[in-house]
């Protein structure tokens, strides 16, 4: 993907991109870091300032010792990182922007190389707050994108639509994801940016990685950065089907009591 060139990149669409209102043509800000440069790739704009001040400041994260994924530092190493720079973290404009972009991941990631990818949208965000506040907010961008995803989409058959489930997983474009929030407040240093962010990784990239025996290679190397940076895993890693992965999205630890206040749409 190095060798992209911007006016190729929508050859590797395979189908039409279904979200096209205005806010979602305004909002999107499909972006990949190509060559020593961040490229928009629906529209070949030139990124603005703050983009590409986020974008830089977002890999040196995930490339420091900070980032406890060794998965994400992969996609960074390999060409399988995009990005998205958005206006309001609880802004519904933009989440018709992010949908947009968030379809152009799925329909692109068969042509990337890269073993894994993932896909981070990052929000301009002048408060911060807490992380119950960044819980509240996370859950209702994630609510207005499967309303967005149910008008064109049927939820991946492989999961759940139901947070309660162990089988559940965020799905968009008919496709799971395991979504990571992160946030200046998060109790967790590995999730600790300066800005509001969220990273989409398609499920079926880890469903591989199990198959080829390299996932508890991953598991053990991710636990053991955590353990590193806080002296402790987080309390709420679990293996999939164990418990809702919902309990993880945000990064805060959960009460036995939680319900997550997101509902699929029927």
């Amino acid at each position: 993907m190095g060798n992209l060139k911007p006016r190729q990149a929508l050859a590797l669409y395979t189908q039409r991109n279904p979200f096209e209102t205005v806010d979602a043509l305004r909002c999107s800000n499909y972006s990949a870091y190509i060559g020593d440069a961040l490229v928009r790739l629906l529209d070949w704009r030139e990124p603005s300032a703050q983009a590409r001040l986020a974008d830089r400041a977002l890999r040196e994260f995930i490339s420091s010792d900070r980032f406890s994924c060794v998965a994400g530092k992969a996609a960074i190493a390999s060409g399988g990182y995009r990005f998205g720079y958005y206006h309001g973290f609880s802004s519904t404009a933009c989440a018709e922007g992010i949908a947009r972009d968030l379809a152009a991941f799925v329909a692109e990631r068969s042509s990337m190389r890269a073993t894994y990818a993932t896909f981070v949208a990052v929000f301009e965000e002048p408060h911060c707050g807490d992380e119950a506040w960044f819980e509240t907010a996370l859950w209702r961008q994630l609510q207005r994108l499967a309303e967005l995803n149910g008008a064109h989409y049927r939820w991946d058959a492989a999961v759940s639509s139901d947070p309660a489930s162990p089988n559940f997983a965020f799905s968009f474009a008919g496709r799971a994801f395991f979504v990571v929030g992160m946030h200046a407040n998060s109790s967790r240093i590995s999730r600790r940016f300066f800005l509001p962010a969220i990273a989409f990784n398609l499920h079926s990239q880890f469903a591989a990685a199990r198959r080829s025996g390299r996932f508890q290679k991953i598991q053990q190397l991710v636990r053991a950065r955590e353990t590193a940076l806080q002296g402790e895993i987080n309390p709420e890693l679990r293996e999939f089907g164990a418990d809702s992965e919902a309990r993880q999205y945000s990064g805060r630890q959960t009460e036995q009591q939680w319900r997550c206040p997101f509902r699929a749409p029927s």
